[in-house]
């Protein structure tokens, strides 16, 4: 169950994106579907923590085919399609390795390995899919506040899901005790 929420997450949020204009937040303009981003990360991790790092690669490998061929469906240019798969290979791959390694509290882990991830994938996907290198969308002026407004939203996803889910497993631990 997990694997198939983790991979409509992704789809939902490639949707939301070509659906919805950016939401402005302060003077940072952020693709809508950066909302559900940020908890691909977290739903990520759940797919380790469960099913073990083997498969969470395979389950990144399905979503990067599903994400990049919804992409292509809701008529993203070819170039956002590429900088979109590029960004995700590399981030999920990053929160992976970083989850495996870092030897903290399941809280500290999903906020560092979501945050990290969140931050390549924001910066790559900025600069090779919308930036005058790619589709040509935003000038180079605004490169750093469009990678500065994905990256606050996937840190402020990150550290809400970290929290929730810390509670949920202290509430578990509780239960558990009783």
């Amino acid at each position: 169950m997990r694997i198939i929420l983790y991979l409509l997450v992704i789809i939902a949020a490639n949707i939301i994106t070509a659906a919805f204009p950016p939401i402005q937040l302060w003077w940072f303009l952020v693709p809508t579907g950066s909302f559900l981003i940020g908890a691909t990360f977290i739903l990520r991790d759940l797919v380790q923590m469960r099913y073990g790092k083997k498969t969470t690669y395979l389950a990144i490998g399905i979503a990067l085919l599903t994400s990049a061929l919804s992409s292509y469906l809701l008529g993203d240019p070819l170039v956002v399609t590429f900088a979109s798969a590029v960004s995700f290979i590399v981030s999920e791959a990053t929160d992976t390795e970083i989850y495996s390694r870092l030897k903290r509290s399941l809280a500290k882990r999903l906020f560092w390995s979501g945050t990290i991830g969140g931050s390549l994938d924001s910066v790559i996907f900025v600069i090779l899919g919308i930036s005058p290198i790619g589709a040509g969308f935003i000038p180079w002026e605004a490169v750093p506040l469009a990678v500065a407004g994905q990256v606050l939203v996937k840190v402020l996803m990150q550290g809400f899901g970290a929290v929730v889910l810390s509670q949920w497993g202290a509430i578990r631990i509780q239960e558990n005790i009783k």
